[in-house]
Order: C-alpha cells, then structure tokens, then sequence
C-alpha cells in the first residue's frame, strides 16, 4: 500500500477553499454585528433628543432634524439587512466548504489506518518467519 494519500493534494485544496470560506464568513459576521452596533447607537441618540420649540423655525428644524435621522435609520436597517443576508450566504458556503473537506479528511484518515494496518500486517509476517526460522533450525539440530 502506497503510503502516501493519493487524494493528498485535492484534500490541501479543499482545506484552503475551509479556510477561505472561514475568513469571508468571519468578515461578514464583523460586518453585520458593526451595523447592528451603528443601528442601536443611533436609535439610543435619536431616543436621547428631546427639542422643544420656542418659534416655528425652531419647530421647522427639528422635524427636518427627526426627518433626516429617520432616512439614515432606514438607510442603516436596510444595510443591516443586506449585512444578515451576506452573513447567512457566508455560512452556508462555509459549511458546504467543510462538508467538502471532511469527506476528503474521513477517507485519509482511513487510508492511514489501512497503510498502519498493511505495516503491522508486514512486520508480523516478519516476525513469524524469523520465529519460524528459528524453531526449524533448533528441531534440525
């Protein structure tokens, strides 16, 4: 049995598409819990301000004000959105990258234990032959 796994270079390969899968999932998941992060600090600042209006100028601003955080917390939940969906297509290829990558490590670690077992095997029969030899030998004299 040859000992060298002959699926060797493909298993390498499939364990760096893992680990690149691994990383893209990492940065997606960083990603997403920043958005989040970003979504709650500016709802706790929105939730923080309270205006009062002493003329109607005053009045005028502060709706644009509320106008303008209202736009930007859509703006975050629909990028936060966008962040979860990256996510989610992140870990979906991670784990297709490892269900790819174990099958090939399961039939190397067998490999191996077939190689351990034909060497155990071979040194066996060695041993038995030298056994062998040497009961003839003593029989004969």
């Amino acid at each position: 049995m040859n000992r060298q796994f002959s699926l060797a270079g493909l298993l390498r390969l499939r364990q760096a598409e893992q680990k690149a899968a691994e990383t893209g999932l990492a940065a997606a998941n960083s990603r997403s819990s920043s958005l989040r992060d970003r979504r709650a600090e500016a709802r706790a600042a929105l939730a923080d301000s309270t205006g009062s209006a002493g003329d109607s100028a005053s009045l005028l601003a502060i709706a644009a004000a509320r106008a303008s955080s209202q736009s930007m917390l859509a703006e975050l939940d629909a990028l936060a959105a966008l962040a979860d969906a990256e996510a989610s297509a992140a870990q979906d290829e991670y784990t297709e990258a490892r269900r790819r990558a174990v099958g090939l490590e399961k039939l190397e670690n067998r490999h191996d234990a077939a190689f351990a077992a034909s060497e155990i095997r071979a040194e066996q029969g060695a041993l038995d032959e030298i056994a062998s030899a040497s009961w003839h030998r003593k029989a004969g004299t």
